[in-house]
């Protein structure tokens, strides 16, 4: 258990990783069941939106990782390292994430509610492992 007053960048970093490897067990349970109820199309939607999903939530745990260094640094009178790279690599993957999500809407005549459903994972997996850090506060 973990108090609120002791939470620090590592275990924000164990949380965003753990909602990381959920949104991966539950993808890859999901892709079976709607391949089976819809096509395979769908299931490759799902597929995509749980990518975009987990890219951007990976790239938001290295920008938070940087920013939060870097405050660190300059809080301490140390020098912080450039973010121009971090930041270079989280634009070039938003881009990524735009081009596979026009892709596969455009070339995939699946269910948009699977896509829907695929990029919902991420924000299910956060919010499921925010309530469990709730749970451990408040108990």
């Amino acid at each position: 258990m973990i108090p609120l007053a002791n939470f620090t960048d590592d275990d924000a970093t164990r949380t965003i990783v753990r909602a990381l490897r959920l949104l991966a067990v539950v993808t890859l349970i999901a892709t079976p069941v709607v391949w089976w109820k819809m096509n395979w199309q769908s299931a490759l939607l799902l597929v995509a939106g749980a990518a975009i999903s987990g890219a951007g939530l990976w790239k938001w745990l290295r920008l938070m990782t940087v920013v939060m260094a870097a405050m660190d640094a300059n809080g301490g009178g140390n020098v912080a390292k450039p973010t121009g790279r971090v930041l270079m690599g989280f634009f070039l993957t938003l881009g990524l994430m735009l081009l596979v999500l026009y892709v596969s809407l455009k070339y995939l005549d699946g269910s948009v509610y699977a896509l829907a459903a695929g990029l919902a994972l991420g924000v299910f997996a956060l919010t499921f492992e925010a309530l469990r850090l709730v749970k451990a506060w408040t108990v």
